[in-house]
């Protein structure tokens, strides 16, 4: 879906400021604030120039985003079998993959798509979701979760929900039918690829 696009680009520049002190949807609605920001008047130098994108898209997302968690939930029993190597480099390349596959979505963005929903949540618990709608170039919505875990650091985005689809469980799907076929391996190094990670590094 189309959808997907803007709402991993708000995921990807999504998180704003971090910190233990940030509700879940502060966490969610800065992030709309900063990529405006990020966005204001460089969109078409940020689509000539892909490394660039890249690098603050980076530099954003990696201390916000539970790339470990987003992972293990992915791999979900492929896991716990996966050695120690094998983990380090599915979650880099996971990452890397997701945030070249998503980048189009930032050229994308229009804040005025995504409105905020009150929160109805605990945010005294572990993991919560944040709720918000997107507007649709047609003139319908489509509803769009975010899903946080709290850690030391604060909130962070690990999963994104929309009209009721996951793309955590997307991807576990997809990627357990690729693994059954071939091998982790396999698909840890056809990650790798598409992330532009040279191996060896």
């Amino acid at each position: 879906m189309r959808i997907w696009l803007p709402v991993f680009a708000l995921l990807a520049l999504g998180v704003g400021s971090a910190s233990a002190e940030d509700s879940p949807n502060a966490v969610i609605e800065s992030s709309v604030r900063l990529l405006t920001e990020q966005l204001d008047g460089r969109k078409e130098e940020l689509a000539e120039n892909r490394q660039e994108l890249y690098d603050i898209i980076d530099g954003i997302l990696m201390p916000r985003f539970d790339r470990r968690f987003a992972a293990q939930v992915v791999l979900a029993k492929h896991w716990r079998t996966a050695s120690e190597e094998q983990q380090a480099r599915f979650i880099e390349a996971f990452y890397r993959a997701l945030l070249r596959k998503y980048s189009d979505g930032i050229l994308e963005f229009d804040p005025d798509m995504i409105t905020v929903l009150p929160f109805r949540g605990d945010a005294t618990k572990k993991r919560t979701r944040v709720r918000s709608t997107v507007a649709l170039d047609d003139g319908s919505t489509v509803s769009v979760d975010y899903e946080l875990v709290k850690r030391k650091a604060g909130w962070l985005v690990f999963n994104v929900v929309i009209e009721g689809v996951s793309y955590v469980r997307n991807f576990r799907a997809e990627l357990d039918s690729e693994i059954r076929a071939s091998s982790l391996e396999a698909v840890i190094t056809r990650l790798e690829g598409e992330a532009g990670i040279v191996a060896g590094e």
